[in-house]
């Protein structure tokens, strides 16, 4: 139930709810979001002096997990660490909210380079074997991503736009089951977010072959960018957000940002997400929320152009 009256809400809008704080993550464990997630949280609670519990909420391209943050009470008991699918689903589903209007940001946590990877014995060894094979037989040629409608599948579509080639895509629900199929060997090819991928890379059972970054990226250098591989000005970056309910009071906002802005500025916690391939950025609220708003309208443009839907 909301707060009796005004004078009640003015007394309790400062104060943390009496109960562990929900940080949701709308996928599976193993994921990239989950990574992000459990690399701050630890440290969050630590500052907050209050428990935070990452709750994993997988399904629908990280659609059913949002969902049940906006439905939360705004009562500052719950946050959502959004993924970039949070910004494509608002155009390749329908869905019952709209984020810019459910979600009060809070910071951009980080972003990062997507990467085209092999299999370790499937037979490309560069992004260009990849075109040449796609176009001598389109459609026989088969890529996976954490699923349809997701960046990864909109960024695959462009690039298969400007290179002249079709592939087919397999949806899979997460970025780890994605991922765990590809070094099994069971799909040649995944379009996937680095975080989801470098320990895999490192360990040689894939092998990069473009990344998404205008130019070639720290974390996995020597990997040329796609752009650098004929497919003109292409950039797409993967990101995460922190995003509280909307309602929630304003001081718990500030409070929040302000301790994500000093977690996510310690040198434990910065390493552990850089290493794994993504920067931290640690924005401001309005900066996120520009973001956001950039986002939903550029992927939009694209979801709309090339009639990709997602089942919601």
């Amino acid at each position: 139930m909301g707060l009796a009256t005004p004078h009640l809400a003015g007394a309790q809008e400062a104060t943390w709810p009496d109960r562990p704080l929900r940080l949701i993550v709308p996928w599976p464990p193993g994921g990239s979001t989950d990574i992000i997630a459990r690399a701050f949280q630890p440290q969050l609670q630590a500052v907050l002096e209050r428990p935070v519990v990452v709750e994993n909420h997988p399904g629908a391209a990280g659609a059913t997990g949002a969902q049940a943050a906006a439905r939360a009470a705004p009562d500052g008991s719950t946050w959502l660490l959004a993924f970039d699918t949070e910004a494509t689903n608002q155009t390749s589903m329908r869905l019952p909210y709209r984020t810019l209007e459910a979600f009060a940001p809070v910071t951009l946590v980080a972003t990062g380079p997507l990467a085209l990877v092999a299999h370790q014995f499937a037979p490309y060894t560069t992004y260009a074997e990849v075109v040449r094979a796609a176009r001598r037989d389109p459609g026989a040629l088969r890529y996976a991503t954490s699923g349809t409608g997701g960046l990864a599948h909109v960024a695959a579509t462009l690039l298969q736009q400007a290179g002249g080639y079709r592939m087919t895509h397999v949806p899979y629900p997460g970025g780890g089951p994605a991922a765990q199929d590809a070094v099994a060997g069971r799909v040649p090819l995944l379009m996937s977010n680095v975080v989801a991928v470098r320990e895999h890379i490192r360990s040689g059972a894939l092998r990069p072959l473009g990344v998404s970054t205008r130019e070639e990226t720290r974390h996995l250098p020597g990997v040329r960018s796609f752009a650098q591989q004929g497919a003109g000005g292409f950039e797409a970056l993967t990101w995460w957000a922190l995003l509280g309910v909307s309602g929630t009071p304003e001081p718990l906002l500030r409070r929040m940002g302000e301790a994500m802005a000093r977690v996510l500025g310690e040198p434990g916690v910065k390493d552990r997400i850089e290493e794994r391939g993504a920067d931290v950025v640690a924005s401001s609220a309005e900066e996120c929320a520009a973001f956001l708003e950039s986002e939903i309208t550029r992927w939009g443009r694209v979801i709309r152009d090339n009639h990709i839907r997602a089942e919601s």
